[in-house]
């Protein structure tokens, strides 16, 4: 189909779905992992939440959207990775469940103890998901050990079995820049106050992400990069510090657009570290699965790429109006005439 091997587009396709969760849900995690160091007082904590409140539901669209075509696209990728991967991304899912009691349940009762535990739902549910989605996306760079059969070694599903040095980097390094990503969505969306307390707590997500980010993106490089993907990886750097130097000098949106700039660029660089594999084999003998292997057959592929072009553009001009609708800047101050 237009001269190009189905599977490559599909491929390309799931690493711009998650490039978009990654993008827009990095953000609202960011806001729940800083809710304890900004949001001091109920005023600050509900101005806070108030900035992802009519879009946090939306941006999670993402990830369902990415785990269907996962599903539809490359079935023995989407199988062998949810039986390999089954307890981090439970936990994942038991994180997000919990982040959405706490987010939608905050408001019904008015006392604190009840919105002191809704906001400890919020924080778990914000930061889990980062730490455990670097884990499994630098094990999916890494490799696991599938045998000839392309099954998994039995003693593989336990989450210490993903919890090498390098996933615990990864770890790191998505919660780090998921909370830089935050830092700079709040200060483009908070004025007053919020907005100058968003700045004082910028210097650790900061320090964290540069450091931990770089850190990540070079082992990725050296251990498992191509010679192409030095230049989103240069990008990805770039934009990190270009967000923290614009933040710190009062220029939101270069700041929000420079952080956005290196969440994709990171996704970039895990999603082209692995091509053409989806879960490379670290067993001698044993048999990867690539995007050829293991994608659907080329009429399924054909119909869902033609249903793709139809309904993209209708998702993103929706998203986009969102966005467009909530634009205004929220304050921690008190309401006056």
């Amino acid at each position: 189909m237009f001269g190009v091997d189905l599977p490559i587009i599909w491929f390309v396709l799931v690493a711009f779905l998650f490039a978009g969760y990654f993008l827009l849900e990095g953000f609202d995690f960011g806001v729940g992992m800083l809710l304890p160091f900004v949001g001091r007082d109920e005023r600050r904590r509900k101005a806070m939440l108030g900035t992802i409140g009519p879009v946090w539901d939306g941006n999670e669209v993402w990830l369902i959207t990415a785990g269907g075509a996962l599903f539809a696209a490359f079935p023995e990728w989407y199988a062998s990775m949810f039986s390999g991967f089954y307890l981090p991304l439970f936990l994942i899912l038991l994180a997000l469940i919990v982040r959405i009691v706490g987010l939608e349940w905050r408001s019904k009762v008015h006392e604190d103890s009840w919105r002191a535990w809704c906001d400890g739902a919020i924080v778990f549910g914000s930061w889990l998901p980062p730490i455990l989605w670097g884990v499994a996306v630098a094990n999916l760079i890494r490799g696991v050990p599938l045998g000839a059969d392309k099954t998994m070694d039995s003693g593989f599903g336990t989450l210490i079995g993903l919890l090498n040095p390098y996933a615990l980097l990864g770890g790191a390094a998505f919660a780090a820049v998921f909370a830089l990503h935050a830092v700079a969505f709040l200060r483009l969306k908070t004025a007053g106050t919020l907005r100058d307390a968003v700045g004082r707590a910028m210097p650790i997500p900061a320090v964290t992400a540069l450091i931990a980010g770089s850190a990540f993106l070079l082992w990725t490089q050296l251990a498992h990069g191509k010679a192409w993907v030095w230049i989103p990886l240069v990008v990805a750097a770039a934009a990190l510090a270009l967000a923290v130097v614009a933040i710190a000098a009062g220029r939101d949106g270069l700041g929000f657009v420079a952080s956005s700039v290196a969440v994709v660029a990171v996704t970039v660089v895990a999603f082209g570290s692995m091509y053409p594999f989806l879960m490379p084999s670290t067993l001698p003998g044993g048999v990867s699965l690539d995007i050829w292997n293991s994608s659907s057959n080329p009429y399924t592929l054909k119909i869902m790429t033609w249903a793709a072009i139809a309904v993209t553009p209708l998702v993103l001009a929706y998203q986009a109006w969102t966005y467009w609708s909530f634009r205004r800047r929220l304050t921690a101050e008190p309401a006056t005439d």
